[in-house]
């Protein structure tokens, strides 16, 4: 997969790795971390305390303080693997995906660094994508997220 022009309205299938094959998430924690980052960094309005600001309030709250929300993208669906996530979205408004996905990897990152008490990108370079052109392709990449993935995380023992 590589980065491909895309415009309002196109779906994309979306992946991000770890850098040089690392967990991008090490603990249950991380986990529920990643999903309140999709809907945190899923906005125009920014605040870089939001952890620490929604600490306490139920998993998607939001501050009244804050602007309405304005999603940059849709996100149809994801599968978060231990070191890359998969993720299906629509691209709603000009830059929206790229901006999504560089909001995700820098909180990610900067969570990582912290919690581990590391240093650098938790991520190899840019997001990879590409468009997805027809209802088919569509269908199959849904069910490879959802589906195929979810599979790797729990093989068959025994069978």
């Amino acid at each position: 997969m590589r980065v491909e022009p895309f415009t309002i309205g196109s779906h994309l299938h979306v992946l991000k790795r770890g850098a040089r094959g690392v967990d991008i998430v090490r603990d249950e924690s991380d986990k529920w971390r990643f999903l309140r980052i999709l809907f945190f960094m899923n906005d125009e309005h920014v605040d870089f305390n939001w952890a620490v600001v929604t600490k306490g309030m139920g998993l998607f709250s939001r501050p009244q303080s804050w602007p309405e929300r304005k999603p940059l993208v849709n996100i149809l669906c994801y599968t978060l693997m231990p070191n890359h996530v998969h993720l299906l979205l629509q691209e709603i408004r000009k830059g929206g995906t790229s901006l999504f996905m560089k909001k995700i990897g820098q909180s990610m990152t900067e969570h990582a660094n912290l919690k581990y008490k590391e240093k650098g990108s938790l991520f190899q370079g840019a997001y990879k994508s590409k468009t997805i052109t027809t209802d088919e392709y569509l269908r199959h990449v849904a069910v490879y997220i959802m589906v195929k993935n979810v599979f790797e995380l729990y093989p068959k023992k025994g069978l």
